[in-house]
């Protein structure tokens, strides 16, 4: 409240409609519609799963730790052709390979984060159980204090490797399906016996911390699926509200708490993709994983958690990234409105520092304009026009004074070569070695880009170094209007007509494109902007034309909040980011249109005070 008066003082601001200059949470009186309002930010009213980059090795009955979905540690389990020791970390985009375990294992527990873990027992060939345990560090595993019982199919819980929890689990002798209640605590030395669960059962999931810990699900000794909530004080357990699916071979996001928790997939009896929220009282029903499985692993919190591994059949290297309720919502919103009409243009710069140049001011591409227009993210302005009028060509650049245009259709319709760079007015430079247009653009400065397909023949991709281009590698699609985000390095292109309307997406690494997940919708005539690791899809021609907009993660396509006009040929301005973009111009029925919409990740509900 300090900030608050200290920002807008205690008075009510008078205002004719919406009131687009108050802060979050500030009172105004809108005197057209005689009510009181205020604005509070537009969020997730659910959490849900998006997919991640997938594991390097596929496993189940694998461990895993962390303490959020930026950070977290896979460990063993059971791969093909057998039981594997292989670690790989985790760091919110990618899974990479890091020095293994000592012990090859399979089903064992586990706690800690990404840089102080603990793995305990488990079966290990031929098969056998074991007590033995590992310390992370972050860098490497050592042997410390074995457990005091052997186990497998067991679960732990801790903030870090110096005070842990292991609970349940299936005891000696093979192959014997005896399940155990016995519980032990770990003070970073030795391994001490405590008061047992009082549900015995294996094949749970559990998390929290030494002395705040959960667990839930599970199997007993007559196979039976179990529902069963247990949560440790630091000296015992007691019996809580049952999960609505009793299942077994679950995984679980609750680190560092026993009154918040994440419980996902498993075996009831079929193999399941039900996640579950526990509020500290009850469990209630979310969203579920893309991909129904068992024995997989998990990590993080009820806010940003992780899903890895697991059986489907097959044995699986999925990833699924979850984010809790609350999560900003995008949203696309009126920007000012370009001198020009027109559709098919290119483009450089920011969403406050844009320039926007050629095109066509009419549907079917008969005309070709060399206008320039710079954006200030509030007015575009007229500046120098390109020295060959053209449409379809491609653009990038940093700002609306250092940009890069290449390629096209001019007058009288045939395919351009041409090359010009700006800086406040157009100078002509190399030629690019194929004539094309319809290209897909990537590149954030107008020294380093990417011509990547068109009509100029089979892949024919280029790339610019500041003075000449060379011819790299083809895409596995030849793609004609599809769209380009990221580098010259790390790139990316998606949709586009590929012998027919397309969804396909290939990252580019360099040297060579690699084919991963669609878009959701296929399409033509198609805008993006961004990163290989966060870009943003928006606009083109299904049939008919569309206000789809979809965001990547790394990994995968989600939908979000659609333009408010539907139209194709409409040109992005965003380089580098997802969280500020411009959606420029275009077809929009039934004509070429000026409107420019502004996208933000993040956006405001205005609230009206009722009597």
């Amino acid at each position: 409240m300090t900030t608050y008066k200290g920002t807008v003082g205690t008075a009510v601001v008078n205002y004719a409609g919406n009131n687009p200059g108050v802060v979050e949470g500030e009172l105004w009186y809108d005197s057209t519609n005689k009510d009181f309002k205020y604005r509070y930010p537009n969020v997730t009213s659910a959490g849900s799963w998006a997919t991640g980059a997938g594991l390097n090795t596929a496993r189940q009955g694998l461990m895993g730790f962390g303490a959020t979905n930026a950070a977290a540690i896979a460990a063993g389990g059971e791969a093909t052709p057998g039981i594997s020791n292989k670690v790989e970390s985790w760091n919110g985009s990618n899974w990479t390979e890091v020095n293994d375990m000592n012990e090859i294992k399979v089903a064992a527990a586990s706690a800690g984060t990404y840089t102080s873990g603990l793995i305990a027992g488990g079966n290990v060939p031929p098969p056998a159980f074991t007590a033995n345990t590992e310390l992370w560090n972050g860098t490497n595993w050592t042997e410390t204090t074995n457990l005091n019982s052997p186990r497998r199919n067991f679960a732990g819980a801790g903030a870090d490797n110096t005070a842990a929890i292991v609970f349940g689990g299936q005891v000696p002798p093979a192959p014997s399906n005896t399940q155990t209640g016995a519980t032990e605590l770990w003070n970073g030395s030795n391994w001490t016996e405590v008061n047992d669960l009082n549900d015995s059962r294996g094949q749970m999931a559990g998390g929290g911390s030494s002395t705040n810990a959960l667990t839930f699900g599970g199997e007993d000794s007559g196979e039976a699926n179990k529902g069963a909530t247990e949560s440790w004080n630091g000296s015992a357990w007691t019996e809580l509200n049952n999960l609505n699916n009793g299942r077994e071979n679950l995984a679980a996001a609750t680190y560092g708490t026993n009154t918040a928790a994440l419980a996902f997939g498993g075996r009831s009896p079929s193999k399941t993709a039900d996640t579950e929220l526990w509020n500290g009282t009850n469990w209630t029903e979310q969203n579920n994983l893309s991909t129904a499985r068992e024995q997989l692993a998990g990590a993080g919190t009820t806010t940003s958690a992780l899903a890895f591994g697991g059986e489907g059949p097959p044995i699986l290297t999925a990833t699924e990234e979850w984010t809790g309720a609350g999560a900003p919502v995008g949203a696309w919103s009126t920007g000012g409105s370009l001198n020009t009409a027109r559709g098919f243009g290119s483009s450089a710069g920011i969403y406050t520092a844009g320039l926007y140049y050629g095109g066509t001011t009419v549907p079917g591409n008969t005309t070709y304009s060399a206008a320039a227009e710079a954006y200030n993210g509030t007015n575009w302005t007229e500046v120098n026009d390109l020295n060959t009028a053209r449409l379809a060509g491609g653009g990038v650049g940093a700002t609306n004074t250092a940009a890069l245009m290449y390629g096209g259709i001019g007058p009288p319709g045939g395919n351009e070569d041409a090359t010009e760079t700006y800086n406040g007015s157009w100078t002509e430079v190399n030629d690019m070695n194929t004539a094309r247009h319809g290209i897909a653009s990537v590149g954030t400065s107008n020294t380093a880009a990417l011509a990547v397909g068109g009509s100029g023949g089979p892949g024919s991709n280029e790339q610019w170094n500041g003075s000449n281009w060379t011819e790299v590698n083809d895409t596995n699609t030849t793609a004609h209007t599809a769209a380009g985000a990221g580098t010259t390095s790390a790139g990316m292109i998606f949709g586009g007509d590929r012998s027919g309307t397309s969804g396909k997406t290939e990252l580019w690494n360099g040297t060579n494109w690699t084919e991963v997940n669609d878009l959701n919708t296929a399409r033509t005539n198609i805008a993006g902007s961004g990163l290989q690791t966060a870009a943003l899809a928006f606009g083109g021609f299904v049939p008919p034309r569309t206000g789809k907009t979809e965001e990547w993660n790394g990994a995968s396509w989600a939908e979000v909040a659609d333009l408010s006009t539907a139209r194709y040929d409409t040109t992005a301005v965003g380089a580098g980011t997802t969280a500020n973009n411009l959606a420029i111009g275009g077809n929009a029925a039934p004509a070429q249109t000026s409107e420019t919409e502004e996208w933000s990740s993040s956006s405001n509900t205005v609230k009206t005070l009722t009597d």
